[in-house]
């Protein structure tokens, strides 16, 4: 079964781009595209997508109201934000409206692909960069995050950040500053495999699917502490 997916953007070369690209990937069906957001909300509830990929920045409506549209009339429908927008005044009012997730534009390729996949399975996406700037401010994300995050913690579906080693924390803390593998081995001056060791240990003690989930989980520890 193919994901299907709407594209929605006001910048005619983007629009190409993206849908070039994502008519290139197998398991992808781009099934409508919108320019604006008062067309998206109309082309969700005719298309039924999967996925609305969403810029944010359009004409006659934007994406952060069209967002709250498609939530609110399509709860099925998850929305997952493509922006060139890394700004805390745009972050937390997108995810807010029930985004399932927030990729940056200079996000590779192949990244926005597993994004995409990874939001389809209901798994929250951020850019490594949108990690950093909710870590840069502490307590108005701190209710967000939590609701989002705490979704899994319901009925002890999460561990405990105590149940990490200390150099294990260490690691998580950097994954959710937006750091690499590679990143974080020369960081602390260790073998890339170590940190994939120590990763892979991270998501099995906290029962997380991925390292987005990892720095939502990190974000909303340091929150609860500050």
């Amino acid at each position: 079964m193919k994901i299907k997916i709407l594209l929605v953007d006001d910048h005619q070369i983007v629009l190409k781009g993206i849908s070039f690209f994502l008519n290139m990937q197998p398991d992808f069906e781009l099934v409508g595209e919108a320019s604006n957001g008062l067309e998206a909300v109309e082309k969700a509830g005719e298309l039924q997508p999967d996925i609305v990929l969403m810029d944010l920045n359009m004409p006659v409506m934007d994406g952060i109201e069209a967002s709250a549209k498609i939530a609110e009339r399509h709860p099925n429908i998850k929305v997952l934000v493509l922006t060139s927008f890394s700004d805390r005044g745009h972050i937390l009012p997108a995810l807010q409206t029930g985004a399932i997730g927030y990729m940056l534009k200079d996000v590779e390729p192949d990244q926005l692909a597993e994004a995409i996949r990874s939001a389809f399975k209901g798994n929250i996406q951020l850019h490594p960069d949108i990690s950093a700037a909710l870590i840069a401010q502490r307590g108005p994300q701190q209710q967000l995050l939590s609701e989002q995050t705490n979704k899994a913690a319901a009925g002890g579906q999460l561990g405990a950040l105590e149940t990490l080693t200390p150099r294990e924390q260490e690691v998580l803390q950097l994954i959710a500053k937006g750091l690499s593998n590679k990143e974080i081995a020369n960081l602390l001056v260790v073998a890339e495999k170590t940190v994939k060791t120590h990763v892979s240990s991270i998501l099995s003690k906290l029962h997380l699917s991925d390292r987005t989930q990892a720095a939502l989980y990190a974000v909303q520890a340091m929150n609860s502490q500050s």
